[in-house]
């Protein structure tokens, strides 16, 4: 067990349930105590979608109290829930991208809903996004409501109405996209750069806690060989014998965990995506080399983040 936490981004949105449960799931195989934080930024956004009726003059005191209603219920019934958990809730004042990062150097993870409400409006939308999964001091999770999952609050027999300000019942949540791959394996893509082969220490770890398969994806191009004179075949195998190098000592660490291997010519973006159907995570570095290169510099960060069909988590060096 570390006592790292788990920092959730929450705003009481059905998007914020979904990460709340699947960071609560993490936390039973890590055994990290759960932190909830709202952070809103008051004196900018442009209209209150927080809990009960909105602040008439700042600083509005019954709205705060409101927010920190908010949070302490749905802390106080994720650890009801989850008995052998320790789980917190913090409200924080100020720009959301920037409290999440700092915060983050505390954490040893950042779990996020792809959107939300009040202080989390438009979190993942462009460069924000881009600012919090790569510049967090912690690997960061992203996670996406299931498109067909019934909305968070509704009579499911686990959860009730959904409170004032919009967001579910913690009981309540709508599914994380992929949540039914529970047995699914956990995909990583690797190109060889340093931030890659922490990613995949990373996912080796999480597929061993939840005793499931690793499946590695390596994606690389022709171009990489034009000037050695092109062989197809000899380039594959030198990819391969890299990829395999890279794994040997996460191999003998944890001989349990069984791995798949993908090594193929295409879009790194492409083919993560097509490795994560069925996935219950899928994992990347910050940034890497050769068909992961600009992996959160542009489209293939967006693209995982937008359109995984699974979580995805963005692994730095801290």
């Amino acid at each position: 067990m570390t006592d790292e936490e788990i920092l959730v981004g929450y705003d009481g949105s059905a998007d914020a349930e979904v990460a709340l449960a699947w960071a609560l799931a993490e936390a039973t195989h890590s055994g990290r105590p759960v932190r909830l934080a709202y952070v809103f930024e008051w004196l900018t956004v442009a209209g209150w979608l927080g809990p009960g009726v909105a602040p008439g003059v700042w600083p509005d005191e019954t709205a705060r109290r409101e927010v920190e209603g908010l949070v302490r219920r749905a802390a106080g019934e994720a650890a009801a829930r989850h008995p052998g958990l320790t789980v917190h809730g913090e409200v924080f004042d100020g720009p959301p991208a920037l409290l999440l990062q700092e915060r983050s150097a505390e954490a040893g993870l950042l779990v996020l809903g792809s959107r939300g409400h009040g202080g989390f409006t438009g979190l993942l939308v462009g460069s924000t996004a881009v600012s919090v999964s790569a510049h967090a001091h912690c690997p960061v999770v992203v996670v996406r409501t299931a498109p067909d999952a019934a909305p968070a609050g509704a009579d499911t027999g686990a959860g009730g109405a959904a409170p004032a300000g919009g967001g579910a019942e913690a009981g309540g949540a709508a599914a994380p996209a992929g949540v039914d791959a529970e047995a699914g394996p956990v995909v990583v893509g690797v190109d060889g750069s340093e931030c890659a082969l922490l990613a995949l220490g990373w996912a080796v770890e999480r597929a061993a806690q939840r005793r499931v398969p690793l499946r590695v994806v390596r994606a690389w191009s022709p171009t990489q060989y034009r000037s050695q004179g092109f062989d197809p075949e000899e380039a594959a195998a030198t990819e391969r014998a890299s990829l395999d190098e890279d794994l040997a000592p996460w191999r003998e660490t944890f001989p349990q965990v069984p791995v798949e291997v993908e090594v193929s010519t295409g879009s790194a973006g492409s083919l993560l995506l097509a490795a994560a159907r069925g996935a219950q995570l899928v994992v990347v570095g910050t940034r890497g080399r050769g068909g992961l290169r600009g992996m959160l510099l542009g489209s293939v960060s967006q693209q995982l983040i937008q359109h995984a069909p699974c979580p995805v988590a963005v692994v730095r060096e801290r």
